[in-house]
């Protein structure tokens, strides 16, 4: 199917419809956005205010304000004929079968034959929806079910009914992944579709198991959290988030609706539950739900937890546990799930208690609400935040193992599960030649995942393809010609053993490949250098050591900007410090939309050592005109370094300076990263890439700058705005950006703001409050203001 979006038509601006607007802007995409007509006042009051709403709310929909001069607003009775000029309408109405049947016949009076329509429902039956529609609607008609907050979570489940056209329903698998970034799932017509079906079951069973097993709120929120895989918020305090009234919706549909779920009764709420539905202790929408914002004695926020047995708040309670303790030294969640298996405590009985159920509630639910399994998996981890879905969970624990704890607990998995294990496969997934596959049920047999062929998954190459590797980083064959630098420390910080790789991988490829990709699968492309090594340095005083590990930082952001072969960093997620400075020396940048890309070194009280200093310096100097007052480029690249700012989004890290226009590329969906930036390294291999020349001309203003720089500092310390360290680090920063205090301004080479770079790194190294604000950081993961 040959479809173009360019304009998409939003009916509704509620919470969702609005923030799908959002994001459709975010991509691009001209987006007009209709609700109904205000009472009184203002006709377009109602669609107006939702949207300002939602770009106000924290985290933001949008990717940089200036996307919102793509959406246009109006309303169902003055605007309802504009949508014959889009290409694609998305239903996103209050969830009323009625309501949303009368507007989808003034759908029918506008729209054009051909145009695609969705609805965004979470829980009606998309079928029902295109009763009474003609043919060419029923042909382009099916379920699109978005995940709150759109922008952030990747789910998008696509749900087509008997009548949507084959071709429609593959042009949004592919469009959803590619363009909108989101992990497609193609589901069947059933309630609550896959990732709620299955999700409000976990939560439903667990809602259960609380009263069963004598827990509290603290340590369901504790065992089912990040060491388990899940999110921070884990399964209560997710609850007040999303609001207890949604998922009580959810729930009461599916009791209602799936009379012959074996696990019906699960769905019922209880009686706690039921209580504070009562008292509409709904979460933080109604201020107080399954915690409590409160101010003690002392007018200090204090967040209080609910007694489930007493529903009163009390002050939270810390959790310890034996079985927590021994998966913390544990970095691969999978091997994490043995050890949660094999727990003595509650931490063990609560996995097993949860998860034999979940594992028997999921088996069972093939081939109803999907035919392959993979599918669950994926709609669990895109849709609920979780780091491995059930199967991958069962993997991990050992299917057959699994199945003999399951009958102790009174569950039975489904016949195919012992079939496969009857047939001599042991697990659900299997990895072959790099390729990922997945047990496919109906042929016995095992099957590569469809479309992961687009997707370059470090950890399926890690068994064959490793031509070199350390403590820190690997080096790993893409092939084509192409090798691939990924970090594996803790949150993939930069020490000695990373830039010893970077440089390996370097060597290698200038004399036996064509590029080299900087990337990893990691939660973030990397927090920065170890500020824990460069705090022992400079405590022990090591200061000549010290000197060349900044040296080698410098050197190889260096070699990455000056090799003779093409490198492209693929950052995502938290990109900050060192991680930002390999980055802004790139030949390419191929980055995530939700990269948070910053010089973040003011935090610890140094300035950027490894080439950032310097990069800011250049790229100030080819930004200035005679006809404007340079002074003024040098304080914007000043002041971003200076406050630390940090990137919301790919596009704001464009805004803030950190990506150079026809330097850099977005891949929307973090799945594709490694394998676009590949696609990167070899477009600029066989453009007949050649070794750029290290520059000699940047210009620096020398006394000319440092006048402003010291006067700003000292305006703001006056003002106490900020403290005296901190004048003193904007003194250095500025120090290195002016070129020092040369009489006029002066052409200097990278080499020269290098050697002044380190040294102000080195001497700010020396001060003891710089080493109070590393050690606050190194000790305690947050920043000091001293």
């Amino acid at each position: 199917m040959n479809k173009k979006i360019n304009k998409v038509a939003v009916l509704g601006s509620g919470i969702m419809g609005s923030r799908i607007a959002c994001h459709f802007a975010n991509i691009g995409v001209e987006v007009l956005l209709l609700d109904i007509v205000a009472k009184e006042g203002d006709r377009n009051s109602i669609v107006n205010n939702a949207l300002q709403t939602a770009v106000k709310t924290n985290p933001s929909p949008v990717y940089s304000k200036k996307v919102l001069s793509k959406i246009s607003t109006g309303n169902f009775e003055d605007d309802m004929a504009k949508i014959g000029g889009y290409d694609w309408i998305i239903e996103v109405v209050v969830e009323n079968l009625d309501i949303k049947k009368k507007v989808f016949e003034q759908v029918e009076q506008y729209r054009k034959p051909g145009t695609l329509i969705t609805s965004n429902t979470s829980g009606i039956p998309i079928h029902l929806m295109a009763e009474g529609r003609s043919e060419d609607f029923k042909a382009n008609f099916c379920g699109t079910h978005f995940f709150n907050p759109p922008r952030y979570l990747r789910l998008l489940e696509i749900i087509p009914t008997p009548y949507t056209q084959p071709e429609l329903v593959d042009f949004l698998m592919h469009y959803g992944d590619k363009f909108l970034g989101k992990t497609t799932v193609l589901c069947k017509d059933t309630p609550a579709f896959i990732a709620n079906r299955v999700g409000v079951y976990s939560i439903m069973a667990l809602l259960h198991l609380v009263q069963k097993m004598d827990l509290t709120v603290e340590e369901v929120d504790k065992f089912t959290g990040p060491a388990l895989g899940r999110p921070k918020s884990a399964t209560f305090r997710t609850t007040d988030v999303v609001g207890l009234d949604t998922m009580i919706k959810v729930s009461k549909g599916l009791y209602d609706n799936c009379p012959d779920d074996k696990a019906h009764d699960l769905f019922k709420l209880p009686d706690y539950v039921e209580k504070m539905e009562a008292n509409k202790w709904l979460g933080d929408k109604t201020g107080q739900g399954f915690y409590k914002k409160t101010k003690n004695a002392e007018g200090k926020t204090e967040i209080l937890a609910l007694d489930l047995k007493t529903l009163e708040y009390r002050p939270q309670v810390k959790v310890k546990s034996a079985t927590l303790d021994l998966t913390k030294p544990i970095e691969n969640v999978r091997d994490r799930m043995k050890v949660f298996a094999a727990g003595k405590d509650k931490a063990g009985e609560l996995f097993r208690a949860s998860f034999f159920g979940l594992f028997e509630y999921v088996s069972d639910r093939i081939p109803e609400i999907s035919d392959e399994l993979y599918r669950i998996d994926d709609a669990m981890r895109a849709g609920f935040g979780w780091d491995l879905g059930p199967f991958e969970v069962w993997d991990a624990v050992g299917v057959a193992e699994a199945l003999e704890g399951m009958k102790k607990y009174g569950h039975e998995a489904a016949a195919w599960v012992h079939e496969m294990l009857a047939a001599g496969h042991t697990a659900f997934y299997k990895v072959e030649d790099g390729v990922r596959k997945y047990y496919d049920i109906p042929t016995k047999s095992y099957k590569a995942i469809p479309g992961a062929d687009a997707f370059i998954i470090l950890d399926n190459l890690r068994a064959n393809k490793v031509l070199w590797k350390n403590s820190g980083a690997s080096i790993i064959d893409l092939g084509d010609g192409i090798i691939n630098v990924e970090f594996h420390s803790k949150m993939n910080t930069i020490g000695g053993d990373t830039l010893q790789a970077i440089n390996k991988a370097i060597d290698m490829a200038e004399k036996d490949y064509r590029g080299v990709v900087i990337g990893n699968d990691g939660a973030n492309f990397s927090a920065g250098a170890n500020v824990g090594m460069i705090f022992m340095m400079a405590v022990e005083q090591e200061w000549e050591e010290l000197n060349l590990a900044i040296r080698m930082f410098q050197n190889t952001s260096m070699r990455i900007r000056y090799s003779s072969i093409p490198v492209v960093v693929a950052p995502h997620n938290l990109t900050l410090g060192g991680g930002c400075e390999f980055s802004l020396h790139a030949d390419h940048v191929q980055l995530n939309a939700e990269t948070y890309m910053g010089l973040v070194e003011f935090g610890v009280g140094v300035i950027p050592g490894g080439g950032g200093t310097k990069e800011f310096a250049l790229r100030a100097s080819d930004e200035y005109h005679e006809d404007q007052i340079v002074q003024n480029v040098l304080k914007d690249r000043f002041l971003t370094i200076g406050m630390a700012k940090v990137s919301t989004s790919a596009v704001e890290a464009f805004e803030l300076g950190y990506l150079q226009k026809d330097k850099y590329s977005i891949s929307m969906n973090r799945s594709r990263l490694i394998a676009d930036a590949k696609a990167k390294a070899i477009e600029l291999a066989d453009a007949g890439y050649t070794q750029p020349v290290r520059r000699k001309d940047i210009k620096v203003l020398g006394k000319q700058g440092l006048g402003i720089v010291y006067a700003g500092a000292n305006t703001m310390y006056s003002g106490h705005y900020i403290s005296e360290h901190d004048k003193k680090i904007s003194e250095k920063l500025g120090w290195v950006m002016c070129g020092g205090d040369l009489s006029s301004p002066t052409e200097v080479t990278e080499q020269y703001l290098l050697d002044l770079e380190r040294e102000a790194f080195l001497s700010l190294c020396g001060e003891r409050k710089t080493l109070e604000r590393i050690q606050s950081i190194v000790t305690k993961g947050k920043p000091l203001r001293n």
